[in-house]
């Protein structure tokens, strides 16, 4: 069976791109398609791999400043050749599930979510704070790509999601059913047995743009003068140190052993966005740390309220300071709550996933013997 991945691109690290990083563990042999790749920016892993980029790779400065040629991705993704496989394999936020194929080839797409910023459009705009010329040129190309992002899920023979939440967010938007497979976390990062030194700070990590929310986390430390270690790098970074009061840490960008201590060690950790899913919650579970998380998209697939975490229900600052005013970490049991993590392991999630290809397999194969020739009745 020839194989090809295709994600939407490389040119930065987070769950997606872990989650290309699992397919591949499958795949070894698999080319990776995508958009654009710049090395620098995800996990060495990558140099490794057979990665095959678009026309976009020579546009200049494209891997830093994507956003710009936001209207080529279409284009770029279905000039992808893709001729001769039998499964495609597509990890895909916004355009990789618009690559066309072979009528014979299988194409599963694993949706982190619909095109956030076509779908919630004002919300985004809001959000990302963009200027008057953005604004008005933004919701000609946003009703075009809403387009282009349905007709493109025609393409898709099934969706899998990442959650509970992305599921009904297909259905919606594509009209189309999913099957729920979460994200994987690499649980085997972290020691068996969680610290049982805890040191005084809350730990918030991840890339600064604004739907994480940083700046809940650092505004409610600030009231509460509680010490919070933020973790790091991104285009929101300026306005976050700007908010900061003397009990926030900016620490950069950290090698992987510096990380897991920080995680295995912190109070809890705080995850103040509406995300699709969101690998750190279950990073920071799988170190056996309880989790204070926005009760809302992912976080209700990966964390248990009262059990590996507790929930601030409004998207404000002082909803987050309630939580963390009464917070007391031992009233967790960090083996449990690593148990938990466990759930979503890598292994468990590459392990669902060949399941699920392989009865899709099978279900084509019985269909091509049982269906008669030339579509004639004997």
């Amino acid at each position: 069976m020839k194989v090809a991945i295709v994600h939407d691109y490389l040119n930065q690290m987070g769950g997606a791109e872990r989650v290309v990083m699992a397919f591949h563990d499958i795949f070894p042999e698999a080319p990776i398609y995508t958009s654009i790749y710049d090395p620098e920016r995800v996990d060495p892993a990558f140099r490794t791999m057979d990665i095959r980029t678009s026309f976009m790779q020579k546009l200049p400065l494209v891997t830093k400043h994507h956003q710009p040629y936001l209207p080529l991705y279409p284009v770029a993704m279905e000039s992808l050749d893709l001729r001769g496989y039998d499964l495609v394999l597509s990890s895909s936020s916004a355009f990789g599930k618009g690559v066309i194929t072979k009528p014979g080839t299988l194409h599963i797409c694993y949706c982190h979510t619909p095109m956030r910023w076509c779908w919630n459009y004002e919300e985004y705009v809001e959000r990302e704070q963009l200027g008057k010329v953005a604004r008005r040129v933004l919701p000609f190309l946003i009703t075009g790509l809403r387009v282009w992002d349905q007709t493109s899920a025609m393409r898709v023979d099934d969706f899998i999601a990442n959650s509970p939440v992305i599921a009904e967010r297909i259905k919606k938007y594509y009209r189309r059913e999913a099957v729920v497979i979460p994200p994987p976390v690499e649980a085997s990062r972290f020691p068996a047995t969680p610290a049982t030194e805890i040191e005084d700070y809350f730990l918030a990590l991840g890339r600064f743009i604004p739907y994480k929310r940083f700046d809940l986390a650092i505004e409610a430390c600030n009231r509460l003068q509680l010490p919070l270690v933020v973790i790091g790098k991104g285009r929101d970074e300026e306005r976050l140190k700007r908010m900061a009061g003397p009990t926030i840490r900016f620490l950069g960008r950290l090698s992987d052993e510096e990380v897991i201590h920080y995680y295995r060690h912190c109070r809890a950790f705080l995850f103040p966005g509406d995300e699709d899913f969101g690998i750190t919650p279950l990073e920071a579970q799988a170190a056996g740390r309880p989790v204070v998380a926005y009760g809302a998209g992912g976080a209700l697939a990966s964390v248990v309220d009262g059990v590996t975490g507790l929930f601030f229900r409004e998207q404000t600052v002082d909803s987050l300071v309630e939580v963390l005013a009464t917070f007391n970490e031992r009233n967790f049991d960090s083996d449990a709550i690593r148990n938990h993590a466990l759930e979503f392991d890598t292994p468990r999630f590459q392990r669902r996933i060949m399941q699920f290809i392989e009865a899709r397999m099978n279900a084509e194969q019985t269909k091509e013997t049982s269906t008669p020739m030339n579509g004639l009745l004997y």
